[in-house]
This record gives C-alpha cells, sequence and structure tokens, in this order.
C-alpha cells in the first residue's frame, strides 16, 4: 500500500512549497500559475483542502468569488487585460486534486481560442428538454 500523494497546493498554503502570492487571506490564497497561458494567470485556492467544488462548504462559496472577482478586475486595473477568462474543473482535467479557480488576463487577439473542446448542439428541442428535466430532478432531490 502506497501512501497518498502530499498535496502541492496544501504545501503551498502552508509555505512548504515556494509560490508567487497575489492575495491571501483567513480562507483563500492566490498564487501565479507556475505555467501560465499569459502573465498574470493566477490561481485561487481555499487554504482547507477541498477537493471539487461540491465538496466546498456552502458558505465558502461566495467568499471563492469575491476573491476570483476581485482578481478579475485587478487584472484590467494592475495588467491592463481587456477582461478575463475564469476557469475551475472538476476531477475531469483538474491536474491538482484541490479545488482551484484559474483566473486568466485576455486581451482581443491574445490568441486564446474560446473553449478547448469541441462543442456540439442537442440532436432537438425534447433532448434538449430531456436533460433538463434529469438535472432539474437532481436539483431538486438535493
Amino acid at each position: 500500500m502506497t501512501a497518498p500523494k502530499p498535496c502541492t497546493f496544501c504545501a503551498i498554503v502552508a509555505g512548504e512549497v515556494p509560490a508567487t502570492r497575489v492575495l491571501e487571506d483567513d480562507g483563500f490564497v492566490a498564487f501565479l500559475d507556475a505555467r501560465p497561458l499569459f502573465p498574470g494567470h493566477t490561481l485561487v485556492v481555499p487554504r482547507d483542502h477541498v477537493e471539487v467544488l461540491t465538496d466546498l462548504p456552502g458558505p465558502d462559496v461566495g467568499p471563492l468569488f469575491e476573491r476570483v472577482q476581485a482578481l478579475a478586475g485587478a487584472m484590467e486595473a494592475g495588467l491592463g487585460a481587456q477582461g478575463s477568462f475564469v476557469a475551475l474543473n472538476n476531477r475531469v482535467s483538474q491536474s491538482v486534486p484541490h479545488l482551484h479557480v484559474h483566473v486568466v488576463p485576455r486581451t482581443k487577439g491574445d490568441g486564446l481560442r474560446g473553449f478547448f473542446w469541441p462543442r456540439q448542439r442537442y440532436a432537438s428541442d425534447e433532448e434538449a428538454e430531456e436533460v433538463a428535466g434529469r438535472l432539474r430532478s437532481a436539483l431538486a432531490a438535493g
């Protein structure tokens, strides 16, 4: 039996692994991504180890996105970005299993091409309604 791999982001939060911090408070830490899409690409993480968004306690969701919102504004004011790209992966494509939100400065013509996956239409309005109904049922079940 092997020991679980230590969490890189928990080590950054604890100060055991160096990172260039942009924002920190009692609940969250934001630091520059080590492999940024563009200069200023920042990750916002909860101090407590939380793997995915659905594990984050409800009262912490608003404060997390308040930090994300503040960083998006700081990228425009401080870096001259025209906007930002905000992304969060849950399990699939999540490079570190610790909840993190990417906040990436954007400028028209920067070369980032929309979403990174192919998009498709629903086959029919009925299919769309069936999918929406399944989601509504799951939401109602809590």
